[in-house]
């Protein structure tokens, strides 16, 4: 009976005090109970050990989300699938179209940071809106994350705590965001969503080499402290180059995997001059990989246009009618503006400096083919030769494709391989599954006739080159011998 006494008494204490807060509401005065309330606060505050500060939702008056916010909100998130009871749920559209939960309104969670116990929680104010005519409810809902924690932390949690849930939150918004692949059409950029399946576990390549380019790219996505200690602009280059089909394009994909950066395939017979070219570098975020393919082929960058004008002016065309090259200017293509000068800036010039963790990747068959300046150290930091499938990497492939790592038919294969080059592509080619289900023999079998197939080609066109030779050599001697023959005939 005391403890029903207790609650019944409870209960109409709190009625009495819920009345009295109503006609204190109602009845005094505005002014009067904002002076009240200030300083019940102050009273409150001189007791009350803890600090709270807000982070409301939007800024400027509801027109732009608030980036603190969003940071927290993507903080919290895995903390709050382990605590929270109530939990909201959505879908984020990346690459894995991964589910992703948060706290619901008036949620809690808790945080501990070196030591000190922290609190989270999600708050929402609804305010009645006056609307004349509307077919939505005249409210506005306005949320926020409210943090509490110890007056005596003060210091440390603003000047450490924060900043290290900022990063974290950003850098989880980078991991869960769609991630795409631009490509440019003049000065502009358009994109698709990039879902290329592309690791470097699926590389065909020797394990070394492999583990070497991995622990490059990690190091460089984690050394903002020392690019900015360094005085460097936060990016670097990379220039593959190999024979076509030795998985340039796909080693590209498998470092934006494996770093989470967006990709921009920039064409550049597509870009009109210097200041377009500089226009789509602005464009570019951080954390991106920007690619130029066949660089060799893109443009003449090595002052091979020089050459070209001198043959047009031997060919005199300085010297035709106006209008007739003034049609022919207007039938021929327009020509990309685009210099090596421009290109070089591109790279490493002062605006390449605006934003940071960028890639800048160039990929060619005949890096014989490329001026210096452009791949030289400090631009291209990274030479990265592919070349030709070797045992080694097959068995990767054979792993990959196949999903055995030894087989009665490897001792052959690796016999033909120390004999014959084939492109990682091609030595792919013949493993594809042949039959529905596939047949390992089946595939290993025809990668030894195709290793047969081109090890007899490669005999062929070596006796037929060294055919041509003798018959070269023949024919430099017999000139040689009817030149004598004809100086002794006139003297």
């Amino acid at each position: 009976m005391a403890a029903k006494d207790f609650l019944t008494h409870l209960g109409s204490v709190i009625a009495s005090l819920m009345f009295i807060w109503a006609m204190f509401q109602q009845y005094i005065p505005y002014e009067l109970r904002s002076h009240v309330e200030k300083y019940s606060k102050r009273l409150v505050t001189l007791i009350y050990p803890y600090i709270q500060i807000t982070f409301h939702e939007f800024t400027g008056e509801r027109f732009t989300r608030s980036e603190a916010y969003s940071a927290i909100e993507n903080y919290l998130s895995s903390k709050s699938s382990t605590q929270a009871k109530r939990l909201k749920a959505d879908i984020v559209r990346n690459s894995n179209q991964s589910l992703v939960l948060s706290m619901d309104d008036h949620e809690e969670v808790s945080d501990e940071f070196e030591g000190i116990k922290l609190w989270w929680s999600l708050g929402k104010n609804i305010t009645r809106q006056s609307q004349v005519l509307s077919l939505y409810p005249a409210s506005d809902e306005k949320r926020f994350y409210k943090l509490t924690f110890h007056k005596g932390y003060r210091e440390k949690v603003l000047d450490s705590y924060l900043a290290s849930v900022l990063k974290e939150g950003k850098a989880i918004k980078v991991r869960n965001r769609m991630r795409k692949l631009y490509t440019n059409n003049g000065s502009m950029w358009s994109h698709v969503v990039f879902e290329h399946p592309a690791t470097f576990q699926t590389l065909a390549m020797e394990p070394e080499k492999k583990q070497e380019i991995i622990d490059d790219l990690i190091t460089f996505s984690k050394a903002e402290d020392f690019y900015a200690r360094i005085g460097r602009a936060w990016k670097r280059g990379y220039l593959l180059y190999g024979p076509p089909g030795t998985g340039k394009s796909t080693m590209i994909a498998a470092m934006a995997n494996l770093l989470g950066y967006d990709l921009y395939d920039l064409e550049l017979t597509a870009v009109k001059d210097n200041t377009e070219l500089r226009k789509l570098l602005i464009e570019t975020s951080s954390k991106s990989i920007i690619v130029i393919e066949d660089i060799d082929c893109s443009l003449d960058l090595t002052g091979q246009r020089t050459n070209k004008k001198k043959e047009k002016v031997e060919d005199g065309d300085e010297n035709k009618d106006p209008r007739q090259k003034l049609v022919k200017e207007e039938r021929e293509p327009k020509n990309s503006q685009v210099t090596l000068s421009g290109l070089l800036n591109f790279i490493d010039g002062l605006w390449s400096a605006c934003g940071g963790e960028r890639l800048i990747v160039f990929t060619t068959n005949h890096i014989e083919k490329l001026d210096p300046a452009l791949i030289r150290k400090g631009r291209m930091d990274k030479h990265i030769e592919l070349s030709y499938c070797s045992f080694v990497a097959f068995k990767a492939l054979a792993k990959n494709y196949l999903h055995i790592e030894s087989h009665d038919l490897f001792e052959r294969i690796g016999e033909l391989f120390g004999e014959i080059k084939m492109t990682p592509a091609d030595v792919a080619e013949h493993l594809m599954p042949k039959t529905v289900p596939g047949d390992v023999e089946v595939s290993l079998r025809s990668l030894i006739q195709g290793l047969e197939l081109a090890k007899e080609e490669a005999k062929l066109k070596a006796e037929k080159e060294e055919k041509e030779e003798e018959e070269e050599v023949k024919s430099e001697t017999k000139m040689q011998q009817n030149s004598v023959m004809e100086n002794g005939d006139v003297k």
